[in-house]
């Protein structure tokens, strides 16, 4: 009887104790379990607000990206597309360009129909607008400022001798993206005989050397003869050369005693109504050229022609001999220093 008294108080006993161990070992589980269950929500938190960061910044630049996605805000990415041209622009009603060709110079093409027939590349109500004897003071720049006004390109054919005195007008044609050929040292006639071989041929390669050393790097292989005066010796000695001619289907008169800008409008779109298309011959040293740019283009806007940009494959490459030549003549020093592009030499370290 004791043995089973004593046997059922031991049980009692271990029971209370299993119990109380019991409630301490999941009190202590329960204690420990709180902090980490509320350090998990707070880190569950922290990666989602981390995450919606992320997608702020997504969104937000891709309302500047050049290719926005389908869910960007439509207006928004207006503003910032400057590899379109028609967005680059300005003006919203410009006349532009409708496209660029590119020539392949090889064996020294001609065009313009005045003396060249073979290359018909331009459609109908399609003009190429071309400028002779420049770079000028007021004048260049006139013709620039009306041009970039409507947004649209030409092919410049600069003198040498202007080009090594106004560098940096020819420089800001270049910089606003038209063609540079070149035409001559110093515009004299070609068929002269009062020139010998070697002084046209001085005339020609000098005038490369000239544009060359104005711009800083080499114009494109395009060429007008002055006065339009083809001397055969240097036609096919452009062949060698690869060196494009030039002619025109249309010429302004500009240079003309009496021209106005009111008749140079009216004589290019007079002849260009005619013809429907073609290489018009303006001249950016002409003051009154520069003035009648504004009509002449909102005339052509108006009729419905197209601008034409016309670009070499390749450009033209000097002989260095008279690339020498002239450092000589204009005194400048020729040290290999001299080659380096401005960028290499001066930096802008503060500003």
């Amino acid at each position: 009887m004791r043995n089973a008294l004593g046997l059922m108080l031991a049980s009692v006993v271990a029971a209370v104790v299993i119990a109380a161990g019991g409630w301490f070992y999941y009190s202590a589980r329960a204690d420990q379990g709180a902090p980490k269950t509320v350090a998990a929500r707070a880190a569950d938190q922290l990666p989602a607000q981390a995450k919606l960061a992320a997608r702020d910044d997504v969104e937000t630049t891709a309302t500047i990206a050049a290719k926005p996605t389908a869910a960007a805000p439509a207006p928004a990415p207006a503003p910032v597309m400057p590899m379109q041209p028609k967005q680059a622009c300005a003006n919203p009603n410009a006349l532009g360009v409708s496209r660029v060709v590119e020539i392949d110079t090889t064996g020294g093409p001609g065009f313009g129909f005045e003396h060249f027939k073979q290359f018909d590349f331009l459609t109908d109500k399609e003009v190429v607008l071309t400028f002779d004897d420049g770079p000028w003071p007021v004048n260049t720049p006139a013709v620039l400022k009306a041009l970039a006004d409507e947004c649209t390109k030409g092919l410049f054919f600069s003198v040498g001798k202007h080009a090594t005195y106004h560098p940096e007008i020819l420089k800001q044609v270049l910089a606003q993206g038209h063609t540079v050929g070149t035409h001559t040292w110093s515009h004299v006639n070609l068929n002269s005989k009062k020139l010998t071989e070697q002084q046209v041929m001085d005339e020609v390669e000098k005038g490369f050397s000239a544009v060359r050393f104005a711009l800083g790097t080499n114009p494109a292989p395009f060429f007008r003869f002055p006065q339009l005066q083809h001397n055969p010796a240097i036609v096919s000695y452009f062949g060698t050369r690869n060196v494009a001619m030039f002619s025109t289907d249309i010429d302004s008169f500009d240079f003309r005693k009496g021209a106005t800008p009111e008749k140079i409008v009216e004589t290019v779109m007079t002849r260009l109504d005619k013809l429907g298309k073609g290489i018009i011959l303006m001249h950016d040293f002409q003051k009154h050229t520069g003035e009648a740019m504004p009509a002449l283009l909102a005339r052509l806007k108006a009729g419905g022609y197209k601008v034409v940009q016309m670009k070499a494959k390749a450009t033209l490459q000097t002989l260095p001999e008279y690339d020498e030549a002239l450092m000589k003549d204009m005194k400048v020093p020729t040290a290999g220093t001299n080659a380096r592009p401005i960028s290499s030499v001066v930096q802008t370290v503060s500003q």
